[in-house]
């Protein structure tokens, strides 16, 4: 005797519809912001804030420690307000939204440690090239503030109790 099979419930086609074609939609969005968010920190760390090409000069570096962060925290060194929140808070705020964006995009940065071992070398790769590009400068300082930037993210991230 064969035993009986217990009926299967089926699904209703807008249940199956509306989950499975909304996710891919969705992940294809986050693709289209983390793009977009890339070319305009690209933009703004090569183009953006009147930045201009300077064609003569030794190249401009700083691979001292927390160099710059004290310089913008001695109020008597001629540097404006504006221009130390400018340097601390935005290098720190611009880099958040890597910080959510890559985990949610790819589970291997679900781990903070993937995550730094990425977003190091990117980095260094950005700073290095406003250096040579003579649009900036390469600051071990920026370095710092970019990861604790991505860290915020990443923490904010977490506290998410869906994520």
């Amino acid at each position: 005797m064969r035993p009986i099979a217990k009926p299967r419930k089926q699904r209703s086609s807008s249940s199956r519809t509306g989950s499975s074609q909304s996710r891919p939609r969705l992940q294809l969005g986050k693709w289209m912001l983390l793009f977009l968010y890339s070319a305009a920190v690209i933009y703004w760390m090569f183009l953006g804030f009147g930045r201009t090409v300077r064609t003569e000069g030794p190249l401009k570096y700083n691979l001292e420690l927390l160099r710059t962060v004290k310089l913008y925290f001695n109020l008597d060194n001629g540097v404006s307000v504006t221009g130390r929140l400018i340097n601390l808070v935005g290098n720190v705020a611009v880099f958040i939204p890597f910080g959510v964006l890559f985990p949610l995009l790819l589970r291997k940065f679900r781990s903070l440690l993937i995550l730094t071992l990425w977003a190091v070398p990117s980095i260094l790769l950005l700073e290095i090239f406003q250096m040579l590009l003579r649009v900036g400068s390469f600051d071990v300082d920026d370095l710092l503030l970019n990861l604790i930037g991505v860290w915020v993210g990443y923490v904010l991230l977490r506290m998410n109790k869906h994520f």
